[in-house]
């Protein structure tokens, strides 16, 4: 760990303050690019960050970034280690995120955008940008007709 500061809270304040459902977490090599993307390119709020740690709100769903290191005696260290690109063949949703304008954002700081914004079949417009450690967001609102 290369904590330098004190976390929002303790860690087991955090995690019995989580709901019931699903939680997502992803282990990031590099902090500071991960935190800018989920803050200018999806609209996240930092509830929290430091050099091992992020905990982020967007449309009122928690998630979680852990660095590299932070992980170095997980079990899961050893299936990213040396891997270019994470999460291959995952998609991260985010529902009521307007995909236009986390686009434009996409566009705006250089990102990889997949799929440009489109109304799909099944009632969502959406689009597919690739974050800086290769995962795949797909903000996503209702079609309104």
């Amino acid at each position: 760990m290369k904590r330098s500061k004190e976390p929002w809270m303790p860690a087991e304040d955090f995690g019995r303050s989580l709901p019931r459902g699903i939680g997502v977490n992803l282990l990031v090599s590099d902090m500071q690019a991960e935190l800018a993307f989920c803050r200018d390119c999806l609209g996240a709020m930092i509830l929290d960050s430091d050099e091992d740690f992020a905990a982020l709100e967007v449309c009122g769903s928690v998630f979680m970034l852990h660095a590299d290191h932070a992980y170095a005696s997980h079990p899961l260290s050893g299936i990213v280690a040396g891997s270019e690109t994470r999460g291959a063949g995952v998609e991260i949703r985010i529902y009521g995120l307007d995909p236009d304008k986390a686009e434009s954002r996409a566009r705006a700081r250089g990102d990889h955008v997949l799929a440009g914004s489109l109304d799909k079949p099944h009632g969502l417009r959406e689009c597919f940008i690739v974050d800086p450690h290769g995962y795949v967001w797909v903000p996503g609102k209702q079609i309104r007709r």
